[in-house]
C-alpha cells in the first residue's frame, strides 16, 4: 500500500496559499468557516464542500475572481467571471439560468478597459445560454486591488439531461443514489477523464504576465463548459461526478475526490493531455502541469460500461478533441497515485498552495 504525503501547516495569519485552491485554502475552509457557518439542512450543504450548493431543488454558487493582468492572451476578467460560475453549476449536472455580477472598481481605471470587460462577459453570457440579471459596483482608492475584482454568483436548475444520465447509471449501478453529481459518488472501477489539456490557463497568464519567452504561443482555455457537459449527459450518460480543475489544477480535484469518495485514484501519467509549450514552460521553472489551474475544462468519473462511449461523445465536441482517459478508482489503497511513464509509481498529494497566484 502506498500512503500519500500530507503537509499539514499551522499559521496566525492569512497567507496567499489561503486562497490557492491547495491544502492550505482546505484547512482555511475546514478550521475556520465550516466551523462558523456549517450546519445548513439543505440538501447538498456547504459542509459538503462541492463545486456548488443545492437549496431546495436551486443549485447555488458564489464566485469572486482577481486575477492580474486583467487581460490575457485568450482572455480577460469578465470572462473568467462568468465562466467560472457557469462551470461550478454545470459540473454539478445542473443547467445554469441566471448570474448576478458585484464589481468592485478601483479608482483609476479606463472606462475603455472597462467597456471591454462588460462585452466580454455579455459575449461569455451569450455563449453559455444564461443572463446577467443583478448585480452591485463600488469604487475603492487607487493602488487598492489592482484594477477590478467581480463576483459573479448564479443560480441553476435540474433538468432533463441530469435525470437520462441518472437512469443510465443507475442501469449499470442499481444502487446508485444520489440525486446530483457530488464528489462522494466515485466507485472502485469508475473511470477518470479529462476533457483536454492541463495547465493552459495558468501557464499562459504566469508567461505573459512575467514576460517569459518560451518559444510557444500560449493562450488560457478559459470558456463556459456547459453546452459541452449537458451534450454528455443528455446524449451518453454514465456519469457519476464532474469537476472543473481550476486553482491547484488536477491534482486538487483529484484527492477531493479520493477523500470524499473513500477511495484511491490511479492515474496513468502518459494519457494525460499536456500541450507541449505547457510542458516546457513547466520543465523550465520547476511546476508540475497537475498542480496547475485550468478556466475550461472537466475532469469526469464515469461508469466503466460507458467510458469509451463518453470518450467518443467528447472528441465530437469542439471543446472535447483532446479528451483522454487517464485512470479509474481503486480501493487498492488510498489517495491519488501517478503510475509514472517509465513504470513507476508517485503519490499525487494535493498541492500546499498555487505556484501562480492571482490567476483566478
Amino acid at each position: 500500500m502506498v500512503i500519500p504525503f500530507f503537509v499539514v501547516v499551522r499559521v496566525d495569519r492569512i497567507t496567499m496559499g489561503h486562497g490557492a485552491g491547495g491544502s492550505l485554502t482546505l484547512q482555511l475552509v475546514k478550521n475556520h468557516v465550516l466551523k462558523a457557518l456549517g450546519g445548513s439542512p439543505f440538501e447538498v450543504p456547504l459542509e459538503a464542500l462541492d463545486d456548488a450548493a443545492v437549496v431546495d431543488g436551486i443549485v447555488l454558487k458564489s464566485d469572486s475572481h482577481t486575477v492580474k493582468p486583467l487581460f490575457f492572451p485568450g482572455g480577460d476578467i469578465g470572462r473568467l467571471a462568468v465562466s467560472g460560475t457557469v462551470n461550478d453549476i454545470a459540473v454539478i449536472g445542473a443547467e445554469p439560468v441566471a448570474l448576478a455580477a458585484g464589481m468592485v472598481l478601483e479608482e483609476g481605471l479606463p472606462l475603455l478597459d472597462f467597456e471591454r470587460i462588460l462585452e466580454s462577459m455579455r459575449a461569455t453570457c451569450l455563449e453559455a445560454g444564461v443572463w446577467i440579471v443583478t448585480g452591485d459596483t463600488k469604487v475603492v482608492e487607487k493602488g487598492s486591488l489592482g484594477g477590478m475584482i467581480i463576483n459573479t454568483s448564479g443560480i441553476g436548475r435540474r433538468g432533463e439531461a441530469l435525470e437520462h444520465n441518472l437512469k443510465v447509471v443507475r442501469r449499470f449501478r442499481p444502487d446508485f443514489r444520489a440525486r446530483w453529481l457530488l464528489d462522494s459518488n466515485l466507485k472502485p472501477g469508475d473511470k477518470i477523464i479529462v476533457s483536454g489539456t492541463m495547465g493552459d490557463h495558468g501557464v499562459a497568464l504566469l508567461s505573459f504576465r512575467e514576460g517569459y519567452g518560451f518559444g510557444y504561443e500560449l493562450k488560457s482555455d478559459v470558456a463556459p463548459i456547459n453546452r459541452l457537459t449537458g451534450m454528455l449527459l443528455a446524449e451518453v450518460g454514465g456519469i457519476v461526478a464532474m469537476k472543473d480543475p481550476t486553482r491547484g489544477g488536477l491534482a486538487t480535484s483529484l484527492n477531493e475526490w479520493a477523500e470524499k469518495s473513500g477511495v484511491g485514484i490511479l492515474i496513468r501519467e502518459e494519457a494525460i493531455p499536456i500541450r507541449e509549450g505547457v510542458r516546457a514552460a513547466c520543465e523550465m521553472l520547476g511546476l508540475d502541469p497537475l498542480e496547475i489551474g485550468n478556466e475550461g475544462k472537466a475532469v469526469i468519473g464515469v461508469v466503466p460500461e460507458k467510458a469509451e462511449e463518453v470518450l467518443e461523445a467528447l472528441r465530437s465536441h469542439p471543446q472535447g478533441r483532446e479528451a483522454q482517459i487517464i485512470g479509474e478508482a481503486t480501493s487498492r489503497f488510498e489517495g491519488v497515485i501517478v503510475e509514472t511513464q517509465v513504470g513507476g509509481r508517485r503519490p499525487l498529494p494535493p498541492p500546499l498552495g498555487d505556484p501562480i497566484p492571482r490567476i483566478c
